[in-house]
């Protein structure tokens, strides 16, 4: 069988990227096919923005839009808690550098942008905070608690800081370059990759549908087996645009 790369660049602070959460586990579970994260830089560097009732205003009905389309759950600590707390910072940077560094630790970047995710969305934590990164990481690791990795304290302090400014900002441009290569427009965006030919998906049409999503992309990978190539999906996916949530 043909080598399968799903390819998911994305952003820890991009909704739409957490409405699309249940597609990346569905996909996860799929046989032969490997997802890589891409992290975008959204609100990196001087994109980063302090929490204001303008900035609260603008996500909420986002999030609200989100949450009717997918089932997704948001937190009164994320909406009374973290949207009110003006002292907070919304920065893409610290929070993706801790995926890299849960991937380069143990091959679990994927499990700690979905434990960053429910952290920001649900429990309203800060994550662009090293201390809250660090507890996320070494949190007790549980069959009930999604958010939890049980990774070593020290051991991921370590790999974390290992992730200097100078990498980060090559990954976001490694990351950009992807964006470019298969034509995305924003965040979230899907790229199936098989035996060397990468195709852009358009999964918008699977939001609150992970099974049939999961389903989709066994059918391609079966085919592939015969034909070497994909059929492409249909139904745009709304996203965060590269420098800023859709409008």
């Amino acid at each position: 069988m043909p080598q399968a790369t799903l390819h998911y660049i994305a952003d820890p602070l991009c909704g739409w990227c957490y409405a699309a959460a249940p597609l990346v586990r569905a996909a996860r579970e799929v046989a032969g096919l490997d997802v890589v994260f891409h992290g975008g830089g959204m609100m990196a560097g001087p994109n980063a923005q302090p929490v204001t009732p303008q900035l609260r205003n603008y996500v909420m009905p986002h999030d609200h839009r989100i949450a009717a389309l997918t089932g997704q759950p948001f937190g009164d600590a994320y909406f009374e808690g973290l949207l009110r707390d003006g002292t907070a910072v919304f920065d893409s940077a610290p929070p993706t550098a801790a995926v890299l560094a849960a991937e380069a630790l143990a091959g679990r970047g994927l499990d700690m942008f979905a434990a960053l995710q429910r952290a920001h969305y649900v429990d309203g934590k800060r994550i662009a905070d090293r201390d809250v990164l660090i507890d996320i990481a070494a949190g007790a690791a549980n069959a009930t608690d999604p958010a939890s990795l049980g990774l070593d304290r020290e051991a991921f302090a370590n790999a974390f800081d290992a992730q200097d400014a100078t990498s980060l900002m090559q990954h976001f441009r490694d990351s950009r370059a992807w964006l470019a290569r298969v034509g995305g427009s924003g965040f979230p965006t899907f790229a199936l990759e098989i035996g060397g030919q990468t195709e852009r998906l358009e999964p918008g049409r699977y939001l609150g549908q992970p099974d049939a999503w999961r389903d989709a992309l066994r059918e391609r990978l079966l085919a592939a087996q015969t034909t070497a190539s994909a059929q492409g999906g249909a139904g745009a996916l709304p996203q965060c645009g590269p420098d800023g949530c859709a409008r």
